[in-house]
């Protein structure tokens, strides 16, 4: 099978020297300042003039602010990183004409992620020793797992967490080869009570990380609250938050890694359904959950891992009636609260398990639409109030996105 060349990002921690981490706080504050200058520069051009300014007149504009007295600051650190906080506020920008985001907002000290992207005329990689503009020493790195030989970083983004923690993530070209090829296809449904259940029956239990450490971290809010605010002691029980906060994420995303990194080994084809998260964390019975479920963060690890390797990955419309629908015979109930975990089909008598059972009509579905085509099949809806099975011909049961 022959390699295909994709971007990959390789992130590692850190630890900076006195003088490095002095450099790289200046270097966070300088980037933030012109972006948010930038940032002005631009909606005011808009607001007065209705003048759309673009990447070529705020790097101008660079050029004259590190020439002045108050902005002179802004010429100690490497240019770089500058440049490049220029060029993702017109990425943002051409992202909010496109109606694919908001609009820009101004960075924040302390609500803003620090930190600073350099190319490869900022940084030189040798003999596994990265060493960034302005800088004496190569960074003190924690090679947690090597490069792949013969790769070098394009981009390097260094960037500090809330925590205080440091990383350097490092941006390459790796050819990565598919994976042997599989037989199996695997239905998944996400929820919450189980993380997923799979169309094979098996359910993966939720880990709840959030939910575990939620005293813990009441308490620790609940200490920074009683701190005067802008004394040492805020600042020292701000890390504390931030770090509980940090240990709740790396385990989420350590648990998702491993558990689409399993699915897409053992599965050639794997189907999910489209769910609206944006709309569901409108429930806030249920929001605090389904944001510990993190079932975006799923389906993305799903898509870029199937891509790298070889996998087909199929997405179900979100209105494909999965949990109401009997996967024995093709009746269609008429309600299905969420409260209901298990149900008795009125046609067949077939006992299912909600879950189990929309992982299994997931699975059809998107073998279905795979293999026929959208819109093709149509959906044998039995009505249990009048006892008659009607046909009817569905214009889109299954909205299919291969990722191959």
């Amino acid at each position: 099978m022959k390699a295909s060349p994709v971007k990959r990002a390789f992130k590692y921690r850190f630890y900076p020297t006195d003088a490095q981490a002095a450099e790289l706080a200046r270097t966070f504050g300088c980037v933030r300042k012109v972006y948010n200058l930038a940032l002005a520069a631009r909606a005011e051009a808009w607001t007065a003039r209705r003048e759309r300014v673009g990447y070529g007149q705020t790097s101008a504009m660079l050029t004259a602010w590190k020439q002045t007295q108050e902005l002179a600051y802004l010429a100690e650190v490497s240019c770089v990183p500058l440049q490049q906080a220029l060029r993702h506020l017109q990425a943002a920008f051409v992202g909010f004409w496109g109606k694919r985001s908001q609009y820009p907002r101004f960075k924040s000290k302390r609500r803003s992620r620090a930190s600073a992207e350099y190319t490869r005329s900022a940084f030189r990689y040798t003999d596994g020793q990265l060493t960034l503009a302005k800088m004496a020493e190569p960074l003190d790195i924690v090679w947690s797992r090597p490069l792949t030989t013969g790769v070098a970083p394009s981009t390097v983004t260094v960037s500090r967490d809330c925590a205080g923690r440091w990383f350097v993530s490092l941006l390459c070209e790796d050819h990565l080869s598919p994976m042997p090829t599989a037989t199996a296809a695997v239905g998944i449904d996400a929820g919450l009570s189980a993380l997923v259940t799979l169309s094979t029956g098996e359910k993966i239990p939720n880990p709840k990380h959030e939910r575990e450490d939620r005293d813990r971290l009441a308490r620790a809010q609940r200490a920074l609250a009683r701190k005067e605010k802008g004394s040492n002691n805020r600042s020292k029980a701000r890390v504390r938050v931030a770090r509980i906060h940090a240990r709740i994420t790396d385990r989420r995303r350590d648990h998702l890694h491993k558990l689409t990194t399993r699915l897409v080994r053992e599965n050639q084809t794997l189907v999910i359904e489209d769910l609206t998260v944006r709309n569901m964390l409108k429930n806030h019975k249920l929001a605090r959950a389904i944001t510990d479920a993190a079932w975006r963060d799923l389906r993305r690890m799903l898509e870029y891992k199937t891509s790298w390797y070889g996998r087909e990955l199929i997405t179900i419309d979100r209105w494909f009636p999965s949990s109401k629908l009997c996967s024995t015979c093709g009746a269609i109930a008429d309600s299905m609260p969420l409260n209901v975990r298990e149900w008795t089909c009125e046609n067949c008598g077939t006992t299912h398990d909600r879950d189990a059972n929309a992982a299994v009509n997931l699975l059809v579905a998107g073998l279905a639409a795979a293999a026929c085509g959208a819109g093709v099949r149509p959906q044998r809806e039995f009505s249990s109030r009048s006892g008659q099975s009607v046909v009817k011909q569905e214009t889109s049961p299954a909205r299919v996105g291969l990722h191959s």
